[in-house]
């Protein structure tokens, strides 16, 4: 199965947008997708008609339930999702690294059901946005084409490497994509920087503004049945086919140690990631 994790540390970068699209854009492909939403607030959740119940992602992560078993149907074809909940926030350190090795067991422990694994991470360097990157095999990270929006970016591209180093050494950084692109001067200008920076990373499909994509999870649906004709639904499949044709090329991904990287964060609890370098 297919592991990508959708990330930002910057608020507001259509992050949510583009793990709840991508997945209905991968399920018109014929991909079976299981999202799994990560962010307390369950946009993902609450966008793909998934309402909250008494079942969500932290049964999976405390150890009452398998991610597989919290699935549940949602409105793009294909797509399945595991509903976030409020449970998802930890009290103290402990929990966090309770969580945090949930996270990372739930997946590896999710049968081969489903083709491709996304998650939805929340917009925050803690523990809930880190844990991901320790078992997921890939990250795509949506940039909005503006200047403000290069350092949450760059924050992301440390702590992969921080996490490729210490936990899981399969990890890669997948694609860039760049978000909210309009006719501006200052939009155009920030995807040429981001290309020039980034060069290959960057894909060739951009994300346009597009009103539809606001207006989408008013009525509980992806852009591509809520407006399949517009140009947020023709961006999001542009985006998909080029990410399944940059797959083809990759060569085969090594076995992980998941059994070292679990000991790992269990000793040092998931904060020693952000520390800086070479302070273990």
């Amino acid at each position: 199965m297919r592991t990508l994790a959708i990330t930002n540390h910057k608020g507001g970068s259509a992050k949510t947008t583009t793990a709840v699209n991508l997945a209905a854009a991968f399920g018109e492909l014929g991909l079976r997708v299981l999202v799994m939403d990560l962010d307390p607030q369950g946009s993902a959740s609450a966008w793909l008609g998934v309402p909250r119940d008494d079942r969500s992602a932290s049964d999976a992560l405390f150890g009452r339930a398998a991610l597989h078993v919290l699935a549940r149907p949602t409105t793009a074809p294909g797509v399945d999702l595991v509903p976030a909940s409020p449970g998802l926030v930890a009290a103290d350190r402990r929990q966090e690294t309770e969580i945090a090795l949930g996270i990372i067991r739930a997946v590896e422990r999710t049968p081969p059901r489903w083709d491709l694994l996304i998650v939805d991470c929340p917009p925050s360097q803690g523990y809930l946005a880190i844990a991901p990157l320790a078992v997921c095999h890939e990250v795509l990270v949506p940039v909005e084409s503006h200047v403000l929006a290069l350092a949450g970016l760059s924050s992301v591209i440390a702590t992969m490497e921080r996490v490729s180093q210490r936990l899981n050494p399969q990890l890669t950084l997948s694609a860039i994509l760049a978000c909210r692109v309009n006719r501006t001067t200052h939009s155009r200008e920030v995807v040429e920087l981001l290309r020039r920076r980034h060069g290959h990373l960057v894909l060739t499909a951009t994300v346009r503004e597009n009103i539809r994509l606001a207006e989408a999870p008013s009525f509980q649906l992806p852009i591509t049945r809520y407006a399949p004709d517009s140009t947020g639904a023709a961006d999001h499949r542009t985006v998909a086919a080029e990410l399944l044709r940059d797959r083809t090329t990759r060569t085969a991904e090594r076995e992980r140690d998941s059994l070292g990287r679990l000991f790992d964060l269990a000793r040092h609890g998931p904060g020693w990631l952000t520390s800086r370098r070479g302070r273990d």
